[in-house]
């Protein structure tokens, strides 16, 4: 089955110094770096999401700024396409789904951030459009979120998020796993 690697928004304000870091983002960017290793050494397809805001008094990913670029682990070779998106669902307003119909991708590997907003809106897009979904959950990172006066750790909010993807819109496993499970063509 044709597949293709969708970073999502893998990008300078979400790592330490950056406008919104996320807890754990050095180790997801890591894992993400190692599905993007496979998937070029497998020649599968690979996009590269990269949210901005046109709104210069935006929290974080003005357009233009540092912290909107794409990070260094997970910078894009020469034949990767970087989707621009301005909504957590990838596919809202953007060439993501002309371009994954042009390269007859059937299935998605997901990985970035953030798990409860990007990852979790595209994903369920994903799966409403038909793809097959996998989610490197070790390859996404979360945020602190509060909530009726109470904050809910990092942790917990990407467990809720991987533990609602996984019960109806995708198989959500380990990066080694998606590494076996895409061999390639």
């Amino acid at each position: 089955m044709k597949t293709a690697l969708l970073l999502i928004d893998i990008q300078n304000d979400y790592f330490p110094g950056g406008k919104m870091p996320l807890k754990h983002i050095e180790g997801a960017s890591a894992n993400a770096a190692e599905l993007l290793s496979h998937f070029r050494s497998t020649l599968q397809p690979t996009f590269h999401i990269q949210h901005t805001s046109e709104e210069k008094s935006a929290p974080f990913f003005v357009a233009g700024s540092d912290g909107a670029k794409l990070h260094k682990s997970i910078a894009p070779g020469p034949n990767e396409k970087i989707i621009a998106k301005h909504f957590p669902n990838s596919f809202r307003e953007s060439r993501l789904l002309e371009e994954l119909k042009k390269a007859r991708v059937k299935r998605l590997a997901i990985c970035g951030a953030m798990s409860h907003m990007g990852i979790d809106a595209t994903t369920r897009a994903a799966a409403d459009l038909g793809f097959e979904c996998l989610v490197a959950h070790d390859a996404c990172a979360a945020a602190d979120v509060e909530f009726g006066g109470k904050k809910v750790a990092a942790d917990k909010v990407h467990t809720a998020a991987m533990a609602a993807l996984a019960f109806a819109c995708a198989k959500v496993v380990p990066t080694t796993e998606i590494v076996k499970l895409c061999p390639g063509d």
